[in-house]
């Protein structure tokens, strides 16, 4: 574990994938054709706790949804690459607007569409019910399933490596 926790210390972009990661996966359609998603508050709230200690938060999905723009927004998230079927070209862009290197970040993902951003990054962590390919490329997996508080899981990861956990707890006291 400490291995992981060196890898946290560096890390300034956290990117997420959403169906799988963010969500427990399930993509529900009504009547209406509207998609629906549903994400865990914990997970929302780790992601908020994380950007209070300066670290940043990208998403990059497959998926184009209302839900996950109005999600992102709730949260105060303004890098949010949706319909990416190839994720690097957007990975590449958020590194370029924060002036970052591919080592200062660490990915979230789930499933095969994840393995290239998450080849590139100084910590690629895989979900506990991801594909059994990206469990094996990731440098983590969580003890969380997607949707049922693996985000947060990281989130608390990040800021504990880095020193920040304490004092976010600490501001709940």
């Amino acid at each position: 574990m400490q291995a992981i926790l060196d890898r946290c210390k560096d890390i300034q972009l956290v990117i997420f994938d959403v169906d799988g990661v963010l969500t427990d996966g399930s993509i529900i359609i009504g009547d209406d054709g509207e998609e629906y998603k549903a994400f865990h508050s914990r997970d929302g709230h780790g992601m908020k706790l994380l950007q209070y200690t300066g670290v940043e938060i990208g998403i990059i999905t497959g998926r184009t949804s209302k839900v996950v723009e109005h999600r992102m927004m709730s949260l105060g998230i303004n890098f949010v690459y949706q319909g990416q079927r190839v994720k690097m070209p957007a990975f590449e862009n958020m590194l370029e607007q924060l002036n970052l290197k591919p080592e200062q970040c660490a990915y979230v993902g789930d499933d095969w569409v994840d393995l290239a951003v998450m080849g590139r990054v100084g910590l690629a962590i895989a979900v506990q019910d991801a594909a059994p390919l990206v469990k094996e490329k990731a440098h983590w997996v969580t003890d969380a399933k997607g949707g049922k508080g693996a985000a947060r899981e990281v989130c608390e990861m990040i800021m504990k490596g880095q020193g920040t956990l304490q004092d976010q707890i600490e501001r709940h006291l």
